[in-house]
Parts: C-alpha cells; structure tokens; sequence
C-alpha cells in the first residue's frame, strides 16, 4: 500500500500532512489530507473523519475550516478525504457542479459509465482507513465521523450503515434527503439508476425509515443557508428521528450561511463533541 507525501509542516504541535496514492476502489489516483495532533507523539490517537461538501476536496477544510487548533487541544487526528475521483478517463460533465468532479455523493455508482470510478462510499468506509492503520498512529477502534453539506450526508448515511464503527456523528447543513432535494436527485439518478431501490442506501431519512438506528446525531444548520429550504430541509432529518426515536440536537444558527464562515464559527464545537466521545 504505498503513499506519497505531497506536503508536510508543523502546525499547533501536531503535522498537516497531505497525500497521495492509487486507490482501488476508483481505479484513480487520490489524495487525502490528515492533522496529526502533537499526543500521537506518545500512542496512538483516536480519528475524526471530515467529509467535504459539493465542489469541495480536501484542500477547502484544511485552508478555511479552522480545525487544527481544537484537534491539537483535545489530541484527535483530523481526516479530510476528496469528494470524488479525477482525472481525464474519469467520467463527468463539465459546468455541472452538482454531478461529477467535486460531487461522488459518497455511494458506489451503479451505472455505466459511473460505476467504475465513482465508488466513494468503498473508498472512505474500507480502503482509505486500511491506510490509516498502515501509515499513521490512529486507534481505529476510536472513530467518529462528521460533514458539511454533501458531507454531513455522507455522515449520516455511513454512520447508520456502520453503527458500530463510529462512536459519534455530526453534521453541519447536511443534505438530509438527496433522493429528493434539488440538488442531489439528478446525481442519483445518473449513478444509481432513475427510481432505483438502491437510491435508499444513501439516503439518510429513508436509511431510518428503513430500520437503519443510530443512538444521537448532532447537527448545524444556518439560518440564512440559501439552500435551506430546497437542499437541506433539516426539518426532514427531525421527523425521522422522531419518529424512530433517534436523538437529534439541531442547532438552527441564526443569520448563518452555508459557508466556510459558518463551518469555522462551529468546528471548534463539533471537534470538542465527538472528543467526549472519542476519549471517554
């Protein structure tokens, strides 16, 4: 399982680091970003995945998402992957920022021409921690998982199809329910087929309607998100969760927009959140 360092420097005791490899499960070469806080100096720590959102790779968080500073403090390594392969035999459609490059949803495409690369829900749930364990001092039997947007969806639904491995979730305006939301479904219906069943597996609201639990999520929402109320719709999150009997903290933000300026104001919170968890 080889890896390249792309980059490496010092930050708040710890190492941001940036890498690169061939994954198998895009058939593409991927790059990821992890803070390594200054406690794995001593042991292993426990691991924070950050999921990006809709045009997003990892680069967005590690410049403007503030992070650092609460991971060094609470000693959790901080794991930033991609949103989706690149590259020129990579299948996509140029100027359309809601499929494509920057936009894999986190699910493994059934459809050709898709299937082949657009396999993002394998390469974050099973080969990228395999690196993890290989490469770096992270305890993987202490992981939580959080996300912004297309990423706070990609939480969601990978926490509740593996409650087991994450002792916490979280997300800031997530997509509750891409199946519908007007900026998801057309991505849905390219990778996974139109009306398909498999559309459900990545869906949070339907995940639970489903039988799929989780014990408590917490999430972020801005008040003056412009996609609040054709993307988000959290109130959708809310009503499975009550329905099921889900614990739901949602936090609704007031005169908050979906941006990186929203995204830094909380970090520091969400890290501290899934820290009680991570170390208790």
């Amino acid at each position: 399982m080889p890896l390249d360092i792309v980059s490496s420097s010092k930050a708040h005791g710890g190492t941001q680091g940036v890498y690169r490899h061939h994954s198998r499960s895009t058939d593409t070469v991927m790059t990821f970003a992890v803070f390594t806080p200054p406690q794995a100096e001593t042991g292993r720590v426990p691991v924070l995945w950050y999921l990006s959102g809709l045009t997003c790779s990892h680069q967005n968080a590690m410049d403007k998402a503030e992070y650092r500073k609460a991971a060094a403090e609470h000693g959790v390594m901080i794991v930033l992957p991609d949103t989706s392969p690149r590259g020129a035999g990579v299948p996509d459609e140029a100027g359309n920022w809601q499929f494509g490059s920057g936009a894999g949803f986190y699910l493994d495409a059934t459809r050709e021409p898709y299937a082949a690369n657009y396999r993002m829900y394998s390469y974050v749930t099973d080969e990228l921690p395999g690196y993890l364990a290989t490469h770096f001092p992270a305890d993987m039997r202490r992981q939580s998982i959080m996300g912004h947007s297309m990423g706070g969806h990609g939480a969601l639904t990978i926490v509740l199809k593996n409650p087991d491995r994450y002792r916490s979730a979280s997300a800031l305006a997530p997509i509750v329910q891409p199946t519908t939301a007007d900026w998801s479904k057309g991505a849905f219906d390219k990778y996974l087929g139109v009306g398909s069943k498999a559309q459900r597996e990545y869906d949070a609201t339907l995940l639970i309607q489903d039988g799929r639990r989780y014990p408590e999520f917490y999430v972020d929402q801005g008040t003056a998100d412009e996609f609040l109320d054709t993307g988000l719709r959290p109130t959708l999150l809310r009503d499975a969760c009550e329905k099921a009997g889900i614990r739901l903290t949602l936090n609704m933000r007031e005169g908050y927009d979906h941006s990186y300026n929203f995204i830094s104001t909380f970090m520091g919170d969400h890290v501290a959140y899934h820290a009680g968890h991570l170390h208790r």
